[in-house]
C-alpha cells in the first residue's frame, strides 16, 4: 500500500477559519503562524498579567487563542538555568493565566509546548502523547513539564509539541543554522519539525476545534550528521564539521540536552500525514541554499 500523500489544508484554511488571537506576536513561532494566518490578530500583552489578558480577550473576542509566548533561552536553553524566575513566569504562570481566562470565555487555548521532555526512543516505539515525561536535565524542560501537568486540569486546551524546528530561512532559531555554526556537534537520532508543516498541522487541529495533546513532528528520525551531510551536498560543498560524544557536550553546557523520538500515530489518526523528515529536510535545504547564496 502506498503511503498517503502529505495532508495540507492551507488553501482552504481561511474559509470558515476560527477567529484566532496570537500571543507573543514577534516571536519565531508567532511569525511563522502569521505568515500562514494573515487574518489572525496579534498581541504583545504580558501573558502573566490577568487583567491585561482578560482585557485583550474581551476586546478582540477570539474563538481560539494561540500562545506563542515563552522562554527558550538565548542563544540556547542554558540561559534558562540562570534565569529561572523569568522562565517559570513565561513558561508556566503565563499559560495558566491564559488557560483560566480562556476557560471563563469558552475559548480554546492552543498552547505551544515542546517535545524536549523525553529522552530516548521508548524501545523503538517513540513516545506517545500519554507517556509520562522522562527528561528533567534542563530547567527549560522542567518548566514545560510543569506547564503540561497544570494545563491537564483544563478541558479547553490544544497542546502541540514541536521539536528542533527547521525552516528554509537562515536564522538563530533554525536548527540548520544552529548546528552549522557549532565547532563540534553530536549526532543522535531525533524527531524534528519542519516549521511550515508544524504550522499547517496545527491550523488543521485548530479548525477542527481539537483539544488534548499532539506531537507535531515530521514522521521518521534523523541525525545531526545526516543533516550536515545533506547541507554539504546541497548548500555548501566546502562545509566541514567534527563530531563529539554526548559526554563531551555535557561537559560544555550548563544544562543537558534532550534527544528523543516522538510517535506521530495520533496525528496521523486525525488524517494529518506530514512529509517524512529526510525528504522534508532536503526540500528545506534546497530553499535554504538560495538564501545562503544571496547572503554570501
Amino acid at each position: 500500500m502506498n503511503d498517503p500523500e502529505p495532508f495540507y489544508i492551507l488553501p482552504k484554511i481561511e474559509q470558515g477559519m476560527e477567529s484566532v488571537l496570537i500571543f507573543g506576536g514577534n516571536g519565531y513561532f508567532a511569525q511563522a503562524f502569521k505568515k500562514h494566518m494573515p487574518s489572525a490578530q496579534r498581541t504583545l500583552e504580558d501573558i502573566t498579567d490577568p487583567v491585561k489578558v482578560r482585557t485583550v480577550l474581551d476586546t478582540c473576542k477570539p474563538t481560539v487563542v494561540l500562545n506563542c509566548a515563552g522562554k527558550t533561552g538565548k542563544p540556547n536553553v542554558d540561559w534558562c538555568e540562570t534565569h529561572q524566575e523569568e522562565t517559570w513566569r513565561s513558561n508556566v504562570l503565563g499559560p495558566l493565566c491564559l488557560a483560566e481566562a480562556c476557560a471563563e470565555r469558552n475559548i480554546i487555548l492552543a498552547q505551544i509546548s515542546s517535545g524536549c521532555i523525553y529522552e530516548g526512543d521508548n524501545a523503538g516505539k517513540g513516545f506517545g502523547e500519554e507517556d509520562p515525561p522522562n527528561f528533567f536535565g534542563s530547567y527549560y524542560s522542567r518548566s514545560k513539564i510543569a506547564a503540561e501537568k497544570e494545563l491537564a486540569s483544563y478541558n479547553n486546551i490544544l497542546l502541540v509539541r514541536p521539536r528542533m524546528p527547521i525552516d528554509p530561512v537562515p536564522g538563530p532559531r533554525n536548527f540548520i543554522t544552529k548546528i552549522t555554526k557549532y565547532q563540534k556537534v553530536i549526532s543522535v537520532p531525533n524527531s524534528m519539525s519542519i516549521i511550515d508543516d508544524f504550522v499547517r498541522a496545527t491550523q488543521v487541529l485548530i479548525q477542527q476545534r481539537k483539544t488534548g495533546t499532539y506531537n507535531v513532528v515530521n514522521p521518521g528520525v534523523i541525525t545531526h550528521q545526516e543533516i550536515l551531510d545533506m547541507y554539504r551536498a546541497i548548500v555548501d560543498p566546502n562545509f566541514t564539521y567534527t563530531l563529539m560524544t554526548l559526554e563531551e557536550l555535557h561537559q560544555q553546557t550548563a544544562a543537558k540536552r534532550s534527544n528523543c523520538v516522538l510517535s506521530t500515530k495520533k496525528l496521523q489518526e486525525e488524517g494529518i500525514h506530514l512529509p517524512e523528515i529526510h525528504a522534508a529536510v532536503e526540500q528545506a535545504l534546497q530553499a535554504y541554499k538560495e538564501q545562503y547564496k544571496n547572503s554570501s
